[in-house]
């Protein structure tokens, strides 16, 4: 089996060490890193298609994450030794919002936008205002990306749309918020420029955001 088939057959079927051999026979003979990049991208966005049919389910797709994830390493790997940089649709600055330590979503997203070619800086859970500005006027994204599960936090996504906008920075970054708590309704009411129910639905939502 050619390669790249083989590797998107082992994504499909949540093989990690089939990746992993898959990613590295693809680099060592010689073929495009940047093309075994866009074959990790299309499954997932395959397995993505099947989550939001109902076909597959949350473990299915945390494992996918995780798979997509080793395969994308090798490839990084490669492209560093070549002297190349690795070309990303865009920088994200992702964090689950002060007073509120849950990851397990978050991190499911930053995984899923790393593999749909974002770069992502993670600032974790519990994320002050004041820290989520200082990442926004350092690393200058294009989207930041506001986690909240609890009903008693989501609040703090308004907090930091308002200390974006009071601070100059609003119209420099497109905002997505996401999380168990938060609806379509609270997304628009706080200013947001978009909300994702899903993982899957965050990473097409990125590039929509951005226009790529």
């Amino acid at each position: 089996m050619d390669p790249t088939d083989q590797l998107k057959q082992t994504l499909l079927d949540f093989d990690d060490v089939g990746a992993k051999a898959a990613a590295q026979t693809i680099v060592d003979q010689g073929l495009d890193p940047l093309a075994g990049m866009e074959v990790v991208t299309a499954a997932l966005r395959e397995i993505g298609d099947g989550f939001a049919r109902g076909d597959l389910y949350l473990p299915e797709l945390l494992v996918s994450a995780r798979v997509a994830l080793g395969a994308l390493a090798i490839f990084d790997a490669a492209i560093a030794r070549s002297g190349k940089s690795r070309g990303y649709k865009g920088t994200v600055v992702i964090g689950t919002v002060h007073g509120d330590v849950h990851s397990v979503g978050k991190t499911m997203v930053s995984s899923l936008m790393s593999a749909h070619g974002f770069k992502i800086i993670d600032l974790g859970e519990n994320v002050p205002t004041e820290q989520f500005l200082g990442a926004v006027k350092e690393h200058q994204p294009d989207i930041l990306g506001l986690s909240a599960l609890l009903t008693t936090t989501a609040p703090e996504q308004r907090k930091v749309i308002a200390a974006l906008q009071e601070a100059g920075l609003r119209s420099q970054v497109k905002v997505m918020v996401g999380g168990g708590s938060i609806t379509p309704d609270f997304a628009r009411d706080i200013g947001a420029d978009g909300y994702a129910a899903t993982a899957p639905e965050a990473a097409t939502l990125a590039a929509e955001l951005i226009g790529r």
